[in-house]
């Protein structure tokens, strides 16, 4: 007789979890996705950021941040990249709205191990500094925030969206699902429940630093560096149309051209970004411009020593 294997542990659902599973689920239900792998050059990228970091006022820098400003340029050379979709697929009928502001859509990961979704807002209108300082001043935020507690009240929101719409078998569903088989939904109660809502939104995470951005922007490379795992196909949440994923920094053999023509295979640094986009919304002609913009981006250092001082939108 077959032994069964033994169980390590089992963990319900929590909130956020919940709310995981919901919006992918949807995203794979609703969305054919297709994508392409990006994997540029970005030697000239990397002496620029080293060297970058090492002054005294960008001392540590993160490249994250500095890919928030490169993604930047380029989904301002593709706005047909940032924008929202409507689709009803009854009546083959819908609606692309694209957006001048770029607000990024930032995984990112919490003390507990878990993964939150913060937006970091007009990108288009940041500096590198200020987009530096919006993503610290989330970070600092977010170590103040009762998460199940935020995430509570975008899901109420989501709810009553729905309630708009008539769907009201979901709403049921949840509302089921909230009293049967529900895993540890850790909201605060009573006197901290009062004390953190007196909390002003400068020192807490509130729902506009959660909501759905423009594009979304996840940079896997950063959990595991040094490592040649080139990101593929990611989950595109709607409403939005399209995902960036940045891998890590890899060094590999690469065709080098001088400017007498000759050609030599030398160590290169490449960095591969996953481009995953809705295909109800997007061809692959509508993602060249991005292409073409971030080729610009990394060949060019010496562009980028304007970065600290203008916004995407100036550029």
């Amino acid at each position: 007789m077959q032994e069964k294997p033994n169980v390590r542990r089992v963990e319900r659902f929590g909130l956020q979890r919940k709310i995981v599973a919901n919006m992918t689920t949807e995203s794979w239900r609703e969305i054919p996705h297709t994508g392409v792998l990006y994997e540029p050059d970005v030697t000239a990228f990397w002496d620029w950021w080293q060297a970058l970091r090492k002054t005294p006022q960008w001392q540590g820098i993160s490249v994250n941040t500095v890919m928030l400003y490169a993604c930047t340029l380029g989904l301002l050379a593709a706005p047909d990249m940032n924008a929202h979709i409507r689709y009803k697929h009854g009546t083959v009928s819908g609606e692309i709205k694209q957006f001048d502001t770029v607000n990024l859509s930032m995984p990112t990961t919490l003390p507990s191990g878990q993964m939150m979704t913060l937006n970091v807002h007009n990108c288009e209108s940041k500096t590198l500094r200020q987009i530096s300082d919006n993503v610290a001043d989330l970070r600092r935020r977010l170590a103040n925030t009762s998460i199940d507690d935020v995430l509570f009240d975008v899901g109420w929101d989501n709810t009553i969206k729905l309630l708009k719409k008539g769907r009201v078998d979901t709403i049921i569903g949840r509302l089921v699902g909230t009293k049967i088989g529900n895993g540890p939904i850790n909201k605060l109660k009573g006197g901290e429940k009062k004390a953190y809502n007196a909390l002003p939104p400068t020192e807490r995470l509130t729902k506009h630093d959660i909501e759905q951005g423009t594009c979304l922007l996840s940079n896997i490379g950063s959990l595991y560096r040094g490592s040649y795992n080139p990101p593929t196909l990611l989950v595109v949440i709607p409403p939005m149309v399209c995902a960036l994923c940045i891998g890590s920094f890899t060094e590999k053999p690469g065709i080098v051209t001088r400017a007498d023509g000759t050609k030599s295979v030398e160590p290169r640094l490449f960095l591969p970004i996953s481009i995953t986009f809705d295909h109800r919304a997007l061809d692959y002609g509508e993602i060249v411009p991005f292409l073409g913009r971030m080729d610009e981006v990394f060949a060019a250092p010496q562009a980028m020593a304007e970065w600290p001082d203008r916004t995407p939108a100036q550029l």
